[in-house]
């Protein structure tokens, strides 16, 4: 068992829990979340940890694309409600940080109150678009270090998981893209991120050149190739994301659900689509939540 100055690894900090298993021989798979019910499923599911991204955050909260159109306050307050709600860590992203270093130092904390495990901030120019589509923009390396630098320092909690995102592959190339993960490493991330590879070479490359942990972002219909966990520990990565799946899969599942309302008037031929009313209620706690106010009342 995974101990932490004796304590078992259940009782561990959040923080440290994320740290250990970005670290671990394995590969950490963390499950797409993109709300306090998902992030629910997720744990009850065997997550070891979840993830929320902003183009999750930005369908939710706004019905709108991942365009920097949420402020990090309406975020913080977003992944505050998710982390209440799962004993899992749960890593986030923090988008440009929201502004220079000022509003990255601001954004830490904030976040970190909130009681999110760790977060990533990028180097996309503001305001940023999806990692994925065209007409990204990036800022010199010399604004993003100083971003990184004011992040690692203003963290209250050491094992706050700091991660530093580039977009540069499709901006300068694949050397550049490489170049800055190293950069960020180097200025104390402890994880690194090179958005978007467009081969499973440019994949193997990134993991031998950057002699530290590197996550892996699978976006279904993106522009990287769509592997599997075992694969991609395989050419080396230390952490895999899937983090558009959940909303993805939803957003199917409720157009088929309101069309089939909208054609035949009733949801009975979509029973075997559904968790059943005892069923949510066991996802949502509810056999808890009685169990707590009993023992309140009887004592």
């Amino acid at each position: 068992m995974t101990v932490e100055a004796g304590k078992p690894f259940e009782t561990m900090k959040k923080t440290t829990r994320l740290k250990e298993l970005i670290n671990a021989p394995e590969i950490l798979v963390m499950y797409p979340a993109h709300d306090a019910l998902s992030a629910r499923i997720a744990e009850r599911a065997g997550a070891k940890a979840v993830t929320v991204g902003g183009f999750a955050a930005s369908g939710v909260l706004l019905g709108q694309p991942d365009s920097s159109q949420l402020t990090a306050t309406e975020l913080a307050k977003f992944y505050e409600g998710i982390c209440a709600s799962v004993d899992i860590p749960v890593f986030v992203d923090a988008d440009t940080g929201f502004g220079g270093v000022t509003n990255v130092i601001r954004t830490v904390k904030d976040f970190e109150r909130a009681g999110v495990a760790g977060l990533f901030i990028e180097d996309q120019r503001f305001p940023k678009r999806c990692g994925h589509t065209a007409g990204k923009d990036i800022i010199p390396s010399e604004e993003m270090v100083p971003k990184l630098r004011a992040a690692l320092d203003s963290r209250t909690d050491e094992d706050f998981v700091i991660m530093g995102r580039t977009d540069a592959l499709a901006v300068l190339g694949i050397d550049d893209a490489i170049a800055r993960a190293k950069l960020f490493l180097e200025t104390g991330c402890d994880v690194v991120f090179v958005e978007a590879p467009e081969t499973t070479e440019q994949m193997r490359r990134i993991c031998e050149e950057v002699h530290g942990p590197v996550l892996a972002n699978m976006v279904e219909f993106g522009r990287s190739p769509l592997l599997d966990s075992g694969q991609l520990q395989e050419l080396g990565f230390a952490v895999a994301v899937w983090p558009v799946a959940s909303v993805f899969v939803v957003s199917r599942a409720l157009e088929v659900l309101y069309r089939t309302l909208q054609e035949t008037g009733s949801t009975t031929s979509l029973y075997d689509q559904m968790v059943d009313f005892e069923e949510y209620m066991e996802i949502v706690g509810l056999s808890e939540l009685r169990d707590r106010e009993a023992r309140y009342e009887r004592g």
